[in-house]
């Protein structure tokens, strides 16, 4: 067994960033960096998610336009299928949101409406705001991303099944209800893509979310913020340790049934996990996690990454 980080964050906690950079093998100087932001983060903000994202996700890498998702995780199955957009016969497919810029969004629209409590959520400036402190510039390659991904978002369905769960109200559900769209303003370069005002989120989301929040800290969201794998790990472990009574192992094969649904081979799972298990744990200053080649996972009861008394100020 071994902890998963390499013991940089006990070196930045006692030597500080700089001289813990010199210690460590390049490959880990990324880790120092994660745990010595996440160490000195003292604005505390929060950020929030479902607990059923806890436990699935969407997928990592772009699928056919007209290809649905499914993803299963421990009790609950996340599917999505694709949205259509345009006008004709047929009118073309969306494709389900991917990658790391679409779990950004979601975020930061499950944040908002937890902090505000209300299913409908300000955009515009503020979340131009929020996506800065994420590191996320509007303009550019990213800003492409993002608007791609608000669409997709916007267009698609989705339904969380629990198991003995026979409710039939996520059926036709959404991320969204309305919103999430752009308007394009010609000849105008300081402001070429405007946000609607508002996104309503999807009622039934909504209500599960205010039902099952997650608190995460918003200094790790940003540090793993192109780091779609890393992300989902993060908020499966803030989801997961602090409820542990003792010491529990998972196996390699429960991991892959939850992460790997679009990695073939267990050797190629084994190598794209460790590697992203890595940033999860340092931005997860308070989790201890062992790591074993052949066994998988020792997970160790650990405080949240947001302490109880932060969330009920903060929420």
């Amino acid at each position: 067994m071994s902890d998963v980080d390499g013991g940089v964050r006990r070196l930045v906690m006692v030597h500080g960033r700089d001289r813990a950079r010199a210690m460590v093998e390049p490959e880990q100087k990324a880790l120092v960096d994660i745990a010595a932001e996440i160490m000195g983060d003292e604005d505390g903000r929060i950020g929030i998610t479902y607990t059923g994202f806890c436990l699935t996700g969407l997928p990592h890498k772009r699928l056919p336009d007209d290809q649905g998702w499914e993803k299963r995780g421990h009790s609950v199955t996340l599917q999505i299928e694709p949205g259509r957009k345009g006008v004709g016969t047929p009118a073309r497919f969306v494709g389900v949101p991917y990658g790391a810029r679409a779990r950004m969004i979601l975020l930061y629209l499950q944040t908002q409406a937890i902090k505000t409590g209300s299913r409908e959520v300000e955009l515009g400036r503020s979340m131009r705001d929020w996506l800065g402190r994420m590191g996320l510039s509007w303009g550019g390659e990213t800003g492409r991303a993002l608007r791609e991904q608000a669409t997709r978002i916007s267009a698609c369905s989705l339904k969380f099944q629990w198991e003995g769960d026979t409710a039939a109200g996520w059926d036709k559900g959404g991320f969204v209800r309305s919103g999430l769209r752009f308007h394009t303003r010609a000849n105008d370069e300081r402001q070429p893509t405007l946000w609607e005002d508002r996104v309503i989120l999807d009622e039934v989301f909504y209500e599960v979310l205010r039902k099952h929040p997650v608190p995460l800290r918003e200094a790790a969201l940003k540090e793993l913020a192109d780091r779609s794998l890393s992300l989902d790990i993060y908020i499966w472990l803030a989801y997961r340790l602090h409820t542990l009574k003792k010491p529990t192992p998972i196996r390699w094969a429960a991991l892959q049934e939850q992460f790997g649904t679009q990695t073939s081979l267990p050797t190629n799972f084994r190598r794209v996990f460790k590697k992203a298990l890595a940033p999860a744990v340092a931005a997860y200053t308070e989790g201890r996690i062992e790591f074993n080649d052949d066994a998988g996972l020792v997970l160790h009861p650990s405080p949240p990454p947001v302490a109880p008394r932060i969330v009920a100020v903060g929420g």
